[in-house]
């Protein structure tokens, strides 16, 4: 049995069940659209339970020494390395995510788990002054009790696992909503992993659905505290006012439409590396990707020779093949949405340099310029293979150009001078930027998160236990407080 029929169910209360639901989530391969498991959509009813679930089992865990929660995470480690194989063909089949994809999402994964070892031991508490001679203040950090996640379809695996574990890590318990396109490398795999790692029943909790079926429930339930959601900005700015119409607590990691700057001294053998990994990795499915590429003016035709020819060297077709570079988009809606989006902008004005096509889910790169200033395709999140070159004169036009965005994640400034290259980068609207290097980071003790349209709070690092705790202060008065009457 794989991956796939085992685990095509909702996982509640320690247990594999069918959801209640009115309709099926049909998982499919995205290169060949194989059906590869059916899935009964999880009822309001199943919401209600597996946040229940999770509440009754809070209590237990979060008084669990984090001495022995960590031992969870050090089987987790174990049985990711022995199925290692399996886990990454399952990230192919329901993803399309390449070898390379699939290998540094596992990576990540386990440096998550890894960083969720030590998270266990980090909450720590304070002991604070008082003006009364006889008093103490304590501070306590406590689990926030049951934390909602919902994860995309991108990175599924890593993306779930990223808020998951620091949640259990730090005593709370969770309910997971995984994307409707990856439900098993999102949600099931996920469960299977924690489970067999010996997470207690109602720790983790899976529900597989939909708002077409459950609407805002998963949100509005009275049970969790915080909601950790990664994905669009569109959907994150309903779940942040949903939410906040609750008191609930909001993580939100949405899109990006990163730039990544060549500066006139910048090695642009090197940048064009990073250029074309940092905008075509995982089919440019990545909320961190180099949306926008803005080159020097001086150095502008040396540089996009080399990129389009580095380009046009990708090879596009079956993530299976270990030679394979850029496999399918997700679904046929995305590649759609991808050529339509290039066919707008080249009737615009945009001159294509490479003109990519498409087969069913799979798209060919392209790549644009003579963009006009006020091009769309300018100001949103492109997730699919498509670079855009922008020239600029000097680094005041480059900054102007990079923040010209509504988003603010990623970024990265490629220079001979590396205080040149900070200089620039301290500049840019963006929670994250990179000095000569991709656009593409993530490191489990640093800071993650972006400005403006792309997310609010941070997670990684001393950031999951600000996400996942709350501040309790406890006074001891060791005499007698005079009371006025």
């Amino acid at each position: 049995m794989s991956y796939f029929e085992e685990l095509a169910f909702q996982y509640i209360d320690g247990e594999w069940r069918s959801g209640t639901g009115s309709w099926d989530i049909v998982d499919f391969n995205p290169y060949n659209g194989e059906k590869l498991a059916s899935i009964t959509v999880a009822g309001v009813a199943e919401i209600d339970q597996a946040y229940r679930a999770a509440e009754r089992a809070q209590a237990a865990w979060g008084a669990t020494n984090p001495y022995t929660r960590r031992l969870v995470f050090e089987r987790a480690l174990r049985i990711i390395d022995d199925r290692e194989t399996e886990l990454a063909a399952a990230i192919t089949a329901e993803c399309g995510g390449t070898a390379l994809k699939a290998a540094f999402e596992l990576h990540l994964v386990r440096e998550f788990l890894r960083e969720a070892l030590h998270l266990a031991l980090r909450a720590e508490g304070r002991i604070l002054p008082s003006p009364d001679d006889t008093k103490e203040n304590r501070l306590y950090r406590v689990p926030v009790g049951v934390v909602g996640v919902i994860s995309p379809f991108n990175f599924p695996f890593l993306l779930s696992v990223k808020s998951v574990a620091p949640a259990i890590a730090l005593g709370n318990t969770v309910v997971l909503k995984p994307h409707q396109n990856t439900p098993i490398c999102g949600g099931g795999l996920v469960a299977k992993v924690f489970e067999e790692a010996g997470v207690p029943a109602g720790v983790l909790n899976v529900v597989v659905t939909d708002i077409a079926e459950i609407g805002d429930a998963l949100i509005e339930h009275p049970v969790p505290k915080v909601i950790s959601f990664t994905g669009s900005d569109k959907v994150g700015r309903h779940v942040a006012t949903v939410a906040a119409g609750h008191f609930k607590r909001t993580i939100l990691e949405l899109g990006g439409n990163s730039a990544l700057i060549v500066l006139d001294d910048a090695d642009l053998d090197y940048a064009v590396d990073a250029a074309v990994f940092s905008r075509f990795i995982h089919q440019g499915q990545v909320c961190m990707a180099a949306n926008r590429v803005l080159v020097d003016r001086s150095v502008e035709q040396e540089f996009t020779e080399k990129f389009v020819a580095k380009v046009r060297s990708l090879r596009v077709g079956d993530p299976g093949d270990p030679a394979t570079h850029i496999g399918p988009l997700i679904n046929a809606g995305q590649a759609e949405a991808i050529g339509a989006l290039v066919e707008q902008a080249v009737a615009d004005g945009a001159t294509a340099l490479v003109r990519g096509g498409a087969e069913g889910t799979l798209v060919s790169p392209s790549v644009l310029t003579g963009l006009k200033a006020d091009a769309p395709i300018l100001g949103q999140e492109i997730f699919g293979p498509v670079a855009l070159i922008i020239p600029f004169d000097g680094e005041e036009e480059a900054i102007r150009l990079a923040n010209a965005t509504p988003y603010g994640l990623s970024g990265a400034v490629h220079t001979g001078d590396i205080e040149r290259g900070v200089r620039v980068a301290k500049r840019i609207d963006s929670g994250m930027i990179h000095v000569n290097d991709g656009t593409v980071h993530d490191e489990p003790i640093v800071p993650f998160g972006g400005e403006k349209a792309s997310g609010v709070g941070r997670l990684n690092g001393d950031s999951m236990v600000d996400a996942f705790t709350t501040t309790k202060w406890i006074s001891i008065q060791h005499g007698r407080t005079k009371f006025p009457f």
